[in-house]
């Protein structure tokens, strides 16, 4: 691709999107800057506490669990209380518990503060992926996905690189500057982003023509949608291998925190550079192919790993493993979006987030177990099989997704001002 090529596809990705975008966008760039428990915490546990592999994938489960509760409940908030409120919520606690758990001495307690932490940080992202859905048309969706899943990854492409070296020389200074970041991602919110909520008419019903009411039983028996988060749920159980099994397995082989930053940096530096030009490609492709490549270089991107040698050959690994996640973020987060009704929004984002939480809690015991007991070659065989089945499953649970069922719509008022797209309905107890 040419470089007028590329400044051609970079002035298209950015343009004609809404201002509120723009400040979420900014707040998500912030808050992966100061990203630093999830991505160290494996190597905060094990080189600097000096616990065992397994003890450090039981607390990085409990920060799971602490997702999968949220999930739910703020989904379920996001619909009821605003997007506005729950995210203000989410990302103040968020740096409270941040903080606190920098000054844990206790193995308990370091597990308990590490439950708080999964649930106070992944309640925001529910409100976060239903408010870009309210504020951007419904033709704009993958790319403001994917350059949300940019700022998400330029943010941590910089602070995987920084808190590896301060990693190396105050594992708490790392802490404290997650939590004062997050804290400037709250203020930028109550300052910045107006209420994105759809508000119904007075009056309105159903047989009017508006959406009926959207509780969590109808998003469980949404078949094509619950198949989609299955999906998420495996291909998330790979993906989160590179913060859990993959700092375990190099710090085994050798390699200092120093070193496993610098290879994981290399996952946000790429994503940075090719999003942009990968999803001006990618965008108006069918989605079903895209997916099965995703899962399928996601999966065997991993089990590569087993391969690996010296430092630069751990790299080549993240190369292929971070093309899938440049393909499959922002195709699957818009196919999400299609398949969520507009009342129901955060209820559906709740329960799709509820895959990558569950993955969170099961990936660290999973890692911790076969690393322990049968060797890390064993783990990244694993990724390979994972990988292939999810690619399976795309295929078949995409045959005849027309647009028509999908949904993309217009648009209605919201609150605080511009316009939000409308979904139908997505049928309940679709069959895959």
């Amino acid at each position: 691709m040419s470089a007028a090529s590329l400044r051609r596809a970079a002035r298209e990705s950015v343009s004609g999107l809404p201002r509120a975008f723009w400040w979420l966008w900014t707040s998500t760039l912030i808050n992966r800057l100061g990203a630093f428990v999830a991505t160290f915490m494996t190597l905060y546990l094990t080189l600097d506490r000096g616990y065992s592999a397994s003890f450090a994938g039981l607390v990085v489960a409990l920060h799971g669990l602490g997702g999968v509760v949220s999930s739910l409940v703020a989904g379920v908030m996001t619909d009821r209380l605003g997007r506005r409120p729950t995210l203000l919520a989410a990302q103040a606690s968020t740096a409270f518990s941040v903080a606190l758990l920098g000054f844990m001495e206790h193995p308990a307690a370091i597990a308990a503060v590490a439950l708080l932490v999964g649930m106070t940080s992944n309640a925001s992202r529910p409100a976060v992926s239903t408010m870009m859905a309210d504020i951007v048309r419904p033709e704009d969706r993958v790319r403001a996905f994917a350059l949300n899943y940019w700022a998400i990854n330029l943010g941590f492409a910089i602070s995987a690189t920084a808190a590896g070296v301060i990693a190396e020389y105050s594992y708490l200074a790392g802490f404290l500057g997650e939590a004062a970041l997050t804290l400037v991602c709250a203020v930028l919110v109550f300052v910045k982003l107006p209420e994105s909520r759809p508000e119904r008419p007075r009056g309105a019903s159903a047989t009017a023509g508006e959406e009926p009411a959207i509780g969590l039983g109808s998003v469980l028996r949404d078949g094509r949608f619950m198949g989609v988060v299955g999906l998420s749920f495996l291909i998330s159980l790979i993906f989160t291998q590179g913060s859990v099994g993959l700092p375990v397995a190099m710090g085994g082989a050798g390699f200092s925190p120093g070193d496993y930053g610098l290879v994981i940096g290399v996952n946000g530096l790429l994503i940075v550079l090719l999003q942009i030009p990968v999803t001006a490609f990618i965008e108006r492709r069918d989605p079903q192919k895209l997916l099965v490549i995703s899962a399928l270089l996601a999966g065997y991107g991993f089990a590569l790993t087993a391969f690996a040698g010296p430092l630069w050959a751990y790299a080549l690994t993240v190369c292929v493993w971070t093309l899938a996640e440049i393909v499959n973020s922002p195709t699957q987060m818009s196919l999400v979006v299609r398949l969520s009704p507009v009342h129901g929004r955060g209820r559906y984002q709740g329960v799709y987030n509820l895959s990558w939480a569950v993955a969170s809690l099961v990936a660290p015991l999973m890692a911790g177990f076969a690393i322990d007991r049968y060797g890390a070659d064993w783990l990244w065989g694993a990724t390979g099989v994972l990988g292939t089945v999810a690619a399976a499953g795309y295929w078949l649970l995409m045959r005849g997704l027309s647009e028509d069922e999908a949904g993309t719509g217009a648009t209605v008022a919201v609150a605080g001002g511009g316009t939000a797209p409308v979904s139908k309905p997505a049928p309940a107890g679709a069959e895959a």
